[in-house]
Parts: C-alpha cells; structure tokens; sequence
C-alpha cells in the first residue's frame, strides 16, 4: 500500500481511497420529465435576487473575466443568439437549481446590478463597465445604457431546459449524474462537490459545520479545498446509519443518503452531530494524527471502519480508558483479513460488509 509521491499527489488531500476506481454504474432506469420554459433578461436576475433560481454555493468560482463577460452582454444587445440554460427543480422548495449556465446568469445578476464579480465585504468592487468591445456600447455600465438598448436588454428572452425526476420517486439522484455528465469539460469536479450542488440543505450545512469539529480538524488536518473531508464525514453518517441498505457504486449510496436526509429534522440532526463529534472526540484522544493511517496517507476505508466501530461501541457507553481504543486498533491493523478490506475492492458489498464487522468486534469489549 506505500505509494510514489506522484501518487499521493493524486489522492485529494492526502487521503487513500481506493473506492474512487468504483466506476459502476447505478442499475435503474429514470423516467425525467423535461420542458422548456422562456425567461427574460429582467425575470431571470429577479428570480436569482429572490434565490427562485439558485446558483449552489459550492460551484466552481466565477471565472469570466470582464472581457468575456462584456463580450456576452454585447450578444444580447445586438439580438445575437446564445446558448440556453439547463435546470433542475428542488422536489422540496420548488427551486430551479442551475445545472448549466452559471457564468451566464451570474454575469446578467453583476451586469444589472452594476458591480462586476462583488465580493462580500470588499469596498473595492469593480464598477461593470462593458469593456475591450468595438460597438457603440464600449465603456458602457447598464445605467448608461440608452432606454431603448436597456428595455431590449431587459426583455432578452433566454431559452432554459427545466428537468424534474418523476421514478424512482423515492430520490432525485438522477440530478446528480445529469449534473456530472453537463460539467464533464474543464476542471472536473469532484463526487462531493456535485452532491453539494444537487443536495444542498441542512444535511451538507451541518456537514460544514461538523468539518470544523476542533478534533477532526487535528486528526484530518487542513481543510481540503476538494471537499474531500466534507465527503468522509457523510461517508461515516452513511454507513452508521444505513451500512444494512449499502450497494455498489459507494458514490450512489451516498447520493442516496443524501438525497433522503437532505432536510432531517432537528432531532436528527442532532444525532448526526452527536454520533459524529462522540466518536471523532475518542478517535482524537486515542490515536491523535495517526488516525487511520495504516501508511503515510489516510486510508478511508480504514477511516469509515474503525469511525462506524468505535460509534457502535460508544453507544453502549462512555469509554474509560482511550488505551484500550488504541491497543484494540493496533490490534486491527495487524490483522491480514481486515488489512486485505482496506486495500482492494474496498467498495464491493462483501468488503464493507466484513471490514464493518472486524472494526466493530475489534471495538466490542473495550
């Protein structure tokens, strides 16, 4: 399991998962219903202003640069054609959630409200001037703008693709692989953050919020930009509770999980908080930065094992003695069977199932 430095550079901060290699694909079929909807310009960022459309908060950082962006507001002008938009409708809120198009949108909301790319509490946002164009609109801001140009920018009609999953009814993760498959081109992003696009709620709020636990934070390390330890935390919630229900892909498991507890009830959420900052606090005191370290990189099939172990113990009652926790995981990382459902296959069915149940007997009688 020791890796080159090349290829622990390629695992997202540092941490070994070998399920990221698990490329089969979800068995269901999914019926989606999809139509057309015209907006204009005006009713597109009134719609952004009252968050009716939602630009999810992970997504890739706006990117234009002013250039591009001006370049796209002179099309609309000039009655040019552009490219519609793609959105899924939230099954809960009735939100539209921009799938594709982002750059777009976000360039109307900055161009009418006259600041280009504004960040939060910065005084010095850049006034949006139209910039480097060769048509009478150059150096233009959308007050400038003559009163005819302004009401034909206004009245732009923009063609957006309006998608909702009707089967399977009991989740919405076909959003998830519309979303990954539109987003394929460029950087590509990661499992997490496409759930946090599609699942965003109180679930992936309260994971940020369990991302700043001071214990995971000393056994993790720094955040990862990646959100890769936003994902193990859900990955642990996933198999804590829900480990009986686990198939192959992992990934869909948890989009599933996800998708199901997206807006959990306060009590809920407060076992998620509770069963999660327990067992980290254990694991925190017992093996400090060590944790689920078989070699140099964290292992998170080690990781989601020993947490969901250790959990299952703890709720039977407080641990005494954090000795015990660690002589019973060095204990574990001896043993070849356990070692062998870390390393290979670790996401098939029979390799949770048994890496789950080695971790919570070597946990049992501590």
């Amino acid at each position: 399991m020791k890796l080159s430095k090349k290829e622990e550079q390629l695992h997202l901060g540092g941490v070994v998962d070998e399920s990221e290699k698990d490329n089969t694909a979800p068995v269901v079929r999914y019926e989606i219903t999809s139509y057309g909807a015209d907006y204009d310009v005006a009713g597109f960022v009134a719609r952004l202003e009252r968050n009716d459309i939602v630009v999810p908060p992970f997504q890739r950082d706006y990117v234009w640069r002013i250039t591009e962006a001006s370049r796209f507001i002179e099309s609309l002008l000039l009655g040019l054609p552009v490219p519609g938009v793609f959105l899924a409708k939230d099954p809960d809120s009735n939100r539209l959630l921009v799938i594709d198009g982002q750059q777009r949108l976000k360039t109307l909301q900055f161009f009418l409200k006259g600041v280009f790319n504004p960040k939060p509490n910065d005084k010095t946002n850049k006034v949006f001037e139209l910039t480097n164009l060769s048509s009478r609109f150059d150096g233009l801001t959308y007050r400038d703008l003559p009163e005819a140009d302004r009401r034909h920018l206004d009245d732009y009609v923009i063609h957006a693709t309006i998608v909702k999953q009707d089967k399977p009814t009991n989740n919405d993760t076909s959003i998830y692989h519309i979303f990954e498959r539109i987003n394929a081109t460029g950087q590509r992003l990661t499992p997490q953050e496409i759930r946090v696009a599609v699942y965003h709620g109180c679930l992936f709020e309260l994971l940020e919020e369990l991302n700043e636990d001071s214990n995971w934070r000393k056994v993790f390390g720094k955040p990862n930009a990646r959100l890769k330890d936003r994902e193990l935390i859900l990955r642990f919630l996933a198999f804590y509770f829900e480990a009986d229900s686990y198939e192959r892909p992992l990934g869909e498991f948890l989009n599933k999980f996800a998708a199901k507890h997206r807006s959990p009830k306060e009590n809920e959420m407060q076992e998620f908080r509770d069963v999660f900052c327990k067992t980290i606090e254990v694991v925190c005191a017992s093996f400090g930065t060590d944790a689920f370290r078989p070699e140099r990189a964290l292992n998170a099939a080690v990781f989601d094992s020993v947490m969901v172990g250790i959990a299952r113990r703890l709720k039977r009652g407080h641990v005494v003695n954090p000795d015990d926790i660690n002589i019973a995981y060095r204990k574990l990382l001896k043993d070849e069977g356990y070692l062998a459902t870390v390393s290979q296959s670790t996401a098939d069915e029979s390799t949770v199932e048994k890496r789950l149940k080695l971790a919570t007997q070597a946990f049992a009688h501590v």
